[in-house]
């Protein structure tokens, strides 16, 4: 069951089994209470470490082939990693984004972006939806980057219409989560495309696209086509979502050339701020597309009994694209994250103002039926 939500969320300040829980969500009596939700024992320290689904990281974890590249590049961990070796992956993500080498900005830049632009362009307004990943944003801050934040649709989507309106003649850049985070909504191809390159005409468009490989139709979705067509649009990706490489802090941005040479001119992408391991292992990630295709289709079977539960608790949602859900609890998060990490799992924080919402990353079948159990225990009608 979806809803509508608050509509004036405050500014997210980042830097930094089932069917058991489905018949207990089901038989329980429609007019009952929910557990307290501080019943449950503390876990001691020395137990099993808690499970981690709270930062939406892959459960799944990477293709076989990255075992085999990180051993390998063991051997060269004496040498640091050379023009040749980041020109290499430069080369392989480019022929497949189909876009230039020297267009592709290795690193988990984002942060290194809104630095950039604040600085060379002193400070200026950066556009963006909250709640939502601001790392991009608060990175420009210290700098005299301002951010504009423009709160999500109803339905928790990324409201394209106000987003292109609040760009000014100070805007330096519109910076857009698709699939958002947290919310997981994605927004509709054709009405994204219309809007990026209408919006590109006015600013710089950055796409964080973290999630979007976790559809099937992403070739179709991704504004890395607009940027073919010269579009004054960035696209970020990371390795750190399906490709199971959270730990090695490895990802890339597809940018104009002009923007890109700007850049590399202030050491951004540069190949002694990479490492072996790292550029060996989105390398040999990259080069099993098989295996990512079927970490996305059973993160698709578990997103759709993640909604089954939902709907078998009557608890509203946001329609979910990536590897995570976004749910109304009925209760205050911080009860239910403290519940839950007594319980051994962990949840995301809290977005304001959705003060009863709670995020949980898709974990394997295993890891979601106990959450959910858990949850069928609390949240139970």
């Amino acid at each position: 069951m979806t809803t509508s939500l608050p509509s004036d969320p405050s500014r997210r300040r980042w830097l930094q089994g089932a069917t058991v829980a489905l018949a207990a969500a089901a038989l329980a009596p429609r007019g009952a209470q929910a557990a307290p939700l501080a019943a449950a024992p503390v876990i001691p320290a020395d137990a099993t470490p808690p499970l981690r689904l709270n930062l939406n990281e892959s459960s799944y974890g990477p293709s076989p082939r990255v075992a085999t590249a990180i051993n390998d590049a063991l051997g060269q961990l004496p040498r640091y990693v050379t023009a040749a070796q980041a020109q290499a992956l430069q080369q392989q993500i480019a022929a497949l984004e189909k876009i230039e080498p020297e267009q592709v900005i290795l690193g988990e830049v984002l942060e290194a972006l809104g630095q950039h632009l604040a600085i060379t362009q002193g400070g200026g307004e950066f556009v963006y939806s909250v709640p939502g990943y601001g790392a991009l944003v608060d990175a420009a801050a210290p700098f005299g980057g301002k951010a504009v934040e423009v709160p999500l649709t109803p339905k928790l989507e990324n409201d394209l219409a106000a987003l292109a309106q609040a760009i000014g003649s100070n805007t330096r850049a519109l910076f857009v989560v698709n699939p958002h985070n947290p919310s997981g909504t994605v927004s509709a191809p054709e009405a994204f495309d219309a809007f990026v390159r209408e919006a590109a005409r006015r600013t710089l468009v950055i796409v964080d696209e973290a999630y979007l490989d976790y559809l099937d139709d992403f070739d179709r979705r991704t504004a890395v086509r607009l940027l073919r067509e010269g579009a004054n649009v960035v696209v970020f990706r990371t390795f750190g979502k399906i490709h199971a490489l959270a730990g090695l802090q490895i990802g890339y941005a597809l940018v104009p050339r002009a923007l890109a040479a700007a850049l590399r001119a202030r050491g951004v992408g540069d190949a002694h701020a990479l490492n072996q391991v790292s550029i060996a292992a989105a390398s040999a990630s990259l080069a099993d597309p098989a295996y990512t295709a079927s970490v996305r289709h059973q993160v698709a079977l578990e997103r759709a009994r993640w909604l089954r539960f939902l709907d078998a608790l009557d608890r509203p949602y946001a329609v979910p694209a990536g590897n995570f859900v976004f749910f109304d609890a009925g209760r205050p998060q911080p009860q239910l994250a403290e519940a839950l990490a007594a319980r051994g799992i962990l949840i995301a924080r809290a977005f304001a103002p959705f003060a009863n919402w709670a995020r949980i990353s898709i974990g394997t079948p295993q890891e979601n039926a106990r959450v959910q159990s858990a949850l069928a225990q609390l949240l139970g009608r």
